[in-house]
């Protein structure tokens, strides 16, 4: 199966960016999104690339947050949110179950300039994730979590570590909190096949950073352990313009 995603920065301006011809290029399974700030009718008159199934998890706030999965695999199960009303309003969470796992789409929580929703972020929301994939794989299958995780973990995985230690996504609480997910037995795929630098999903619009490729890596796919030898490939598609970030994928079999 071959799952790409992507934080696409308001699926609407994507949609004018050239987001269906990635679709239809891109040829994936699977293609889950992040940030759509949009409801199912912002965009019902759209046609989506045949064959594919539209699933939402749209924020209350209108223009905010939200998530979506294109799937060509009929799931057996669709759900929305993690079960916890104080984190489910924000639309940041869809899980379809398919015959071998189940595949979360996630848009973390942002620490927020000045670190204003830092103890959110890793105090409530971080745990409370951890639990949802906890109580999933219990249902008996493995899972495979991807998305914007709004962290870099290591300081390979952006441009300027030293100059961004207490910057939202690069502080030592949420590279800790990550580190928790993958010791209570997850995988970040990308790393089992790519172990050097220069790798980013993310640019900030300022400064030409994309074009001088002073980027983060905070999109992921995170696998169970159980699905490692199952890993085919993982990459990064740094020249799929249209968002800030850039789509990522995962090939597993």
């Amino acid at each position: 199966m071959r799952i790409v995603s992507w934080n696409v920065n308001g699926v609407r301006a994507a949609l004018k960016k050239g987001l269906l011809g990635y679709i239809e290029k891109a040829d994936a399974d699977v293609v889950c999104l992040q940030e759509t700030k949009a409801h199912p009718g912002d965009v019902q008159h759209v046609k989506w690339p045949r064959g594919y199934e539209v699933f939402w998890n749209s924020a209350e706030k209108k223009g905010y947050s939200g998530t979506a999965i294109l799937t060509r695999v009929r799931p057996k199960n669709v759900w929305n949110g993690i079960g916890a009303k104080v984190h489910d309003t924000e639309g940041r969470v869809l899980a379809v179950e398919f015959p071998d796992f189940w595949l979360v789409d996630v848009y973390q929580p942002n620490s927020q300039r000045g670190l204003t929703r830092l103890d959110y972020r890793v105090k409530k929301w971080d745990p409370a994730f951890r639990r949802y994939l906890k109580g999933l794989q219990a249902k008996g299958k493995p899972a495979v979590l991807c998305g914007d995780l709004n962290v870099a973990h290591t300081e390979i995985d952006l441009a300027n570590p030293r100059t961004n230690r207490r910057n939202a996504g690069f502080t030592d609480e949420e590279r800790t909190s990550f580190g928790r997910l993958l010791e209570g037995g997850f995988v970040d795929t990308f790393r089992e096949f790519e172990k050097g630098p220069g790798h980013y999903s993310w640019w900030s619009q300022m400064g030409d950073c994309r074009a001088r490729n002073v980027g983060w890596r905070v999109d992921y796919f995170v696998a169970s352990e159980k699905l490692r030898p199952a890993l085919k490939r993982a990459w990064i598609s740094p020249e799929v313009m249209g968002s800030d970030h850039c789509p990522v994928g995962l090939e597993i079999g």
